[in-house]
């Protein structure tokens, strides 16, 4: 089910001390625009750039995620994460005039509230969404993750540490956003008084104190009553939606993690991706070029977003009032021709037939015919065209194949066809 995406339809900020660095930041949540994604913004650094907040960007870090290297380093942003993952938030830049966010009151709460205030709103295009096809299993020391196709996003996890106020604890959470803002978010990070000096020595927790960590002795807890019995999983838990925000996209797995460290879900997160590349294609322009024989104004593909050999195929094309067929159809109204709705997804589906053919470059494919076109609604000036196609039928080299094009999850049109393939 496609899910439209989400931004905040204004600026939000907190401020306050850095848990790692110890340095105060002013952080603000801003709107992005559709596609643009989550994204980090210095802006203490003159000339600094949007850093992208992915698994690429990550650097494998003790106690902490962080993104980029050097003096234009992000550190510990996984709150700020959770937060924004939590609540299904697609595209926000993060502003910070430091290179650590503010640890607030040790939880993603703050962070949560802001972005509640600022409005969460809908603002075109649809979701992008990593998803499984079969398990993938991941370990990394004393870490163990396994993830599994699923729905929606499940963190079952497992924490154990020789504590008498902690010990073995488990716990399995659907995430959503009022399932998140309700029974994650809150709950704190959490340390030992056994630690402090060792973690100082080595330029960590500077900004710790009693009012943003949970803090224990050999015995009980130094800082007040704990929000839940079991809020020391329930962070770990919240830990592990922030660093899974690094895929880029929305997660749709059930994430198994035993012992759960920041290193290991980065590592997790990476695996992930791989297995999404294994599993679908995805195409920019000059790919498709590449396959396809056709040229500006007649390539009505923008970009591939899954494919999968002979079985199906996503595509996506941004409709911009600089068309040139929108000049002179319907002048004042303007709206996509049927006939070019139709084309696209013929062109779209093309590309998963020549997906699966030997030197795509050599081979030319030509439709043969259209069944059932049936147009829903009107595409307009700014509309983003999803098509999927499934193939019905292979035969030598022709084929079958049913499509649907949608826009903002609404169908506009669908249509059946048949191609075959051809030397050039």
């Amino acid at each position: 089910m496609s899910m439209p995406r989400r931004t905040i339809a204004r600026r939000a900020e907190v401020s306050g001390i850095g848990l790692h660095l110890g340095q105060h930041c002013r952080l603000a949540f801003v709107p992005a625009a559709v596609g643009a994604g989550i994204g980090f913004l210095r802006t203490d650094r003159t000339g600094a750039a949007r850093l992208s907040a992915d698994a690429a960007h990550a650097v494998l870090t003790e106690r902490r995620t962080q993104i980029g290297t050097g003096a234009d380093a992000i550190h510990t942003v996984e709150h700020v994460l959770a937060s924004i993952a939590g609540l299904g938030i697609d595209d926000v830049t993060v502003e910070l005039d430091a290179s650590e966010p503010p640890i607030a009151d040790g939880s993603a709460a703050p962070f949560v509230a802001a972005l509640e205030s600022a409005g969460i709103v809908e603002h075109g295009g649809e979701a992008d969404v990593l998803t499984l096809r079969r398990c993938v299993r991941l370990f990394d020391g004393e870490s163990r993750y396994e993830a599994y196709p699923a729905d929606a996003l499940e963190v079952d996890v497992t924490i154990a540490f020789p504590h008498r106020l902690i010990g073995t604890q488990s716990g399995r959470f659907t995430v959503t956003p009022a399932t998140f803002a309700r029974e994650l978010a809150p709950a704190r990070t959490f340390g030992f008084m056994h630690e402090v000096e060792s973690l100082k020595a080595r330029g960590l927790i500077q900004g710790a104190s009693a009012d943003n960590a949970v803090v224990l002795d050999d015995a009980s807890v130094l800082t007040g009553p704990l929000r839940w019995p079991d809020e020391f999983l329930r962070h770990k838990a919240l830990d592990v939606v922030g660093d899974l925000a690094l895929a880029g996209r929305r997660v749709q797995a059930r994430i198994v993690a035993h012992r759960p460290s920041h290193r290991g879900t980065v590592q997790l997160v990476r695996a992930l991706l791989q297995h999404a590349r294994q599993e679908s294609r995805m195409l920019d322009a000059d790919e498709i070029m590449k396959i396809l024989p056709h040229r500006y104004p007649f390539l009505l593909v923008d970009r591939i977003l899954e494919m999968e050999a002979n079985t199906r195929i996503v595509g996506i094309k941004n409709c911009t009032i600089n068309e040139p067929f929108f000049q002179g159809h319907f002048p004042g109204h303007p709206i996509m021709p049927g006939v070019l709705i139709v084309e696209a997804m013929a062109q779209v589906g093309g590309l998963l037939l020549m997906g699966s053919v030997e030197n795509p470059e050599e081979k030319v494919v030509y439709f043969m015919s259209l069944d059932n076109v049936k147009f829903r609604r009107p595409v307009k000036p700014g509309d983003q065209i999803r098509f999927e196609i499934e193939m019905v039928q292979v035969r030598s080299k022709v084929c079958r194949m049913k499509g649907v094009a949608k826009v903002d999850g609404d169908v506009v049109a669908e249509a059946e066809m048949a191609a075959m393939v051809r030397e050039r």
